[in-house]
């Protein structure tokens, strides 16, 4: 048998395995959001340990009896609300995550909202909330729970930027400058985390054909732009961006950190 076959061999013998984060502790904002729905699947099938975060306790507990239903180990999901732009309630996420699973690996900062605003309405206020709910949060949940990796050896630490941070598309600059800030928070964090073998870095989605998204803003105006504008055929999906958090969060990517992961068909 040549090298080749022996190569394939332990690829598939692996893939067979499955589960590459078998043990590991996640934290994931905004797991019950559109795309967080997905990112928690696929964590749970991957073998993670998953402590999930939002701002509606109704919705929590409604996914959470939906993965349940599906058969997934409820042992394997703790659930903590509250607004992780305010950094105590970081700080009890991540007590919540070692309290009950034992250490911290993984943090997913996934929670954010891409609610359309044209510039002439912006108040003060609306601003400052567009900053938090898509920016602020990643910051400070980042610090808190690196201050935990930090003491069990290293972690990924995953943000969620956008490619509306590279486009000029009207409507989004609330939510098109927390983005872009996202590229400073991962890059400078990277840096002064880096020591303690923690690794930070950004996916950046491209339009991901949620729910949400095609009743809201998918028209056939918007599906002739995709085609023109993606390189690739087809729509982006939640799935999609799932299958990069796993890539970023298992030791697959131990030695990739301060990057961009770009998912989104080639469009920038």
């Amino acid at each position: 048998m040549n090298d080749m076959s022996n190569l394939s061999n332990a690829v598939v013998s692996q893939s067979l395995a499955g589960r590459r984060l078998e043990h590991k502790s996640v934290i994931l904002t905004g797991a019950a959001g559109s795309i967080g729905r997905y990112i928690s699947r696929h964590l749970l099938r991957e073998g993670a340990k998953v402590t999930m975060t939002g701002r509606d306790p109704s919705k929590l507990d409604a996914f959470v009896e939906e993965l349940s239903q599906e058969g997934f180990d409820a042992e394997n999901i703790t659930t903590i609300v509250g607004d992780c732009a305010d950094p105590q309630v970081c700080r009890d996420i991540v007590s919540r995550a070692v309290d009950t699973f034992g250490k911290l690996d993984v943090l997913v900062n996934n929670a954010g909202n891409d609610e359309r605003h044209r510039a002439d309405d912006i108040s003060v206020e609306y601003w400052d909330d567009r900053i938090a709910v898509n920016l602020r949060h990643q910051f400070f949940a980042s610090r808190e729970v690196a201050r935990g990796m930090k003491e069990l050896g290293g972690g990924s630490i995953i943000n969620f930027g956008s490619v509306q941070a590279y486009l000029s598309s009207p409507g989004m600059s609330g939510y098109a400058v927390s983005k872009y800030g996202v590229r400073g928070v991962t890059r400078t964090l990277a840096r002064e985390f880096g020591k303690d073998n923690i690794r930070v870095n950004t996916l950046v989605p491209g339009w991901v054909m949620t729910e949400r998204q095609k009743r809201l803003w998918v028209d056939e105006e918007a599906e002739k732009m995709i085609d023109q504008v993606q390189c690739l055929p087809g729509r982006l999906m939640p799935e999609d961006v799932a299958r990069m958090v796993l890539f970023l969060a298992s030791d697959d990517s131990a030695m990739c950190t301060a990057q961009d992961f770009i998912v989104d068909a080639g469009w920038v």
